[in-house]
């Protein structure tokens, strides 16, 4: 009686154990590992530690395929995301060596672009390229199934002219798995898996494969229409330089005709008629500094911009920026003072590239400031790393919903001039620029009706970098 006792209970025991153990892994919990004692039922207890085993590896690979489409949209390179699958996935898949491939737009052929390998050389390399038409490649594309070859030297003796085989075998691979990419329908590429061992794959499990290639499918796809941007985006500031350059000089020729009428030099001129000329020659000056603007952001956006690094006393440099100041506010009736440290430490900066920035947030604050308010020019040390200087004026202020869009090129605050000044809404996409390239921060606080304060920090010691992306907003 015991006995049946005993048993019945080691019986309700272990069937806890396992409903426990069911429970668990439906609340994502795979931290546990059933006993395996001899009994009748250890057949469950395998089932369930072999289904625990599968999930967790299924858990763990759909995680790995979410961090890819994370960098995805994260704007990482092709190199970044590919080098990342190089790295993470093996412990879920076996490979020594992947590489990626592209067809051409003619379609006729196919060219690698990446490639990474545990070999001790590599000899199937970037920019390799073979004919697609008749190859067993494209017959892959054609049916759009990975295909699997577990010895790779027994299909080159099969397929002597396969140079690409011949190429990864030389490397020390001997079998592999290749995966389509396909684009809306159509073969854009190969992701290929190689390992040093025959038949690696020959009982793999291809879903995860095809998941990594529908993710090296985005990138491509990505990455191409991302060169087709940069490629417009190329023309258009090749033909904003060649326009403004061209507009410039004629501009120049009628403002300098305008000045030796206001001087005379023709003859003399009424009241009427100087009044006239005058609005020529404001109108010119509008119109250069618009062609000024659309010069240098050509000149950006292109990664012309060179900075001359220099280490200067910030003290003194703003406060030889605001006597510069101090007088264009005086005529449109601002006070302009300054509130800085008479000393602050030494600051590696362009001097040149930070006055065009520090004169395109004064001249704002000045052309949306009333008379008789005042304009703040600020300089601290921030964090003990950063020269952060500010400009704080008391004008219209800036609707929270404007305050974006002034990041971005040809943009405006909504806000108008209060002396009828013309602006092109360049201006604080070219400091944001050159705050960049100097590895700074522009930041912008506004509140309408009560004035803006427009805020860049520069590190200290100047960029770190050697060529800094500022072209990027």
């Amino acid at each position: 009686m015991n006995g049946k006792t005993e048993n019945s209970e080691n019986y309700h025991h272990i069937l806890n154990e396992y409903y426990h153990a069911i429970m668990s892994m439906k609340d994502g919990n795979f931290e546990f590992d059933l006993p395996i004692t001899g009994e009748k039922w250890d057949r469950i207890a395998h089932a369930l530690n072999d289904l625990r085993s599968a999930l967790v590896k299924r858990s763990r690979e759909t995680f790995l395929i979410s961090q890819i489409k994370d960098r995805i949209n994260s704007g990482m390179t092709l190199d970044e995301i590919l080098n990342y699958c190089f790295e993470s996935f093996r412990e879920i898949i076996p490979y020594n060596r992947i590489g990626f491939a592209v067809v051409e737009e003619d379609g006729k052929s196919v060219r690698a672009v990446w490639a990474r390998s545990d070999a001790r050389k590599m000899i199937l390399e970037k920019d390799y390229s073979a004919s697609l038409t008749g190859s067993s490649l494209e017959r892959i594309m054609q049916t759009g199934n990975p295909r699997i070859l577990n010895d790779l030297e027994e299909y080159f003796r099969n397929h002597p002219q396969s140079l690409s085989t011949k190429k990864v075998i030389d490397e020390g691979m001997r079998s592999s798995l290749t995966c389509p990419l396909m684009i809306k329908g159509k073969p854009a590429g190969f992701l290929f898996f190689s390992s040093m061992k025959t038949n690696t794959y020959k009982d793999i499990h291809i879903e995860i494969f095809r998941e990594i290639a529908e993710q090296a499918a985005l990138i491509l796809e990505k990455g191409r229409l991302y060169q087709w941007l940069h490629d417009l985006n190329e023309l258009k500031n090749t033909l904003l330089g060649i326009a403004a350059h061209d507009l410039k000089n004629p501009i120049g020729v009628i403002k300098g005709f305008s000045e030796l009428l206001m001087d005379g030099v023709f003859g003399s001129v009424t009241e009427q008629q100087k009044k006239y000329i005058l609005r020529i020659h404001t109108n010119c000056d509008a119109m250069l500094k618009l062609i000024n603007d659309l010069l240098e952001i050509s000149a950006i956006e292109s990664g012309k911009l060179e900075l001359s690094l220099q280490e200067i006393d910030p003290a003194s440099y703003l406060e030889e920026f605001h006597e510069y100041s101090r007088i264009m506010a005086r005529q449109k009736g601002i006070n302009m003072v300054i509130n800085a440290p008479k000393e602050l430490p030494k600051a590696v900066l362009d001097p040149n590239r930070i006055n065009q920035v520090l004169n395109n947030l004064v001249s704002n604050a000045i052309k949306y400031s009333y008379p008789e308010t005042t304009i703040t020019l600020k300089a601290r040390v921030n964090d003990a790393k950063y020269l952060e200087i500010t400009v704080q004026d008391q004008g219209q202020g800036i609707s929270e919903e404007y305050i974006p869009l002034l990041f971005r090129d040809y943009q405006k605050a909504g806000s108008r001039p209060t002396g009828g000044e013309q602006s092109s809404g360049l201006g604080l996409a070219i400091v944001r620029r050159i705050v960049r390239a100097h590895e700074g921060h522009f930041h912008i606080e506004s509140k309408l009706g009560e004035g803006s304060v427009f805020s860049i920090a520069l590190p200290l010691k100047g960029p770190q970098k050697q060529k800094a992306d500022y072209r990027e907003l």
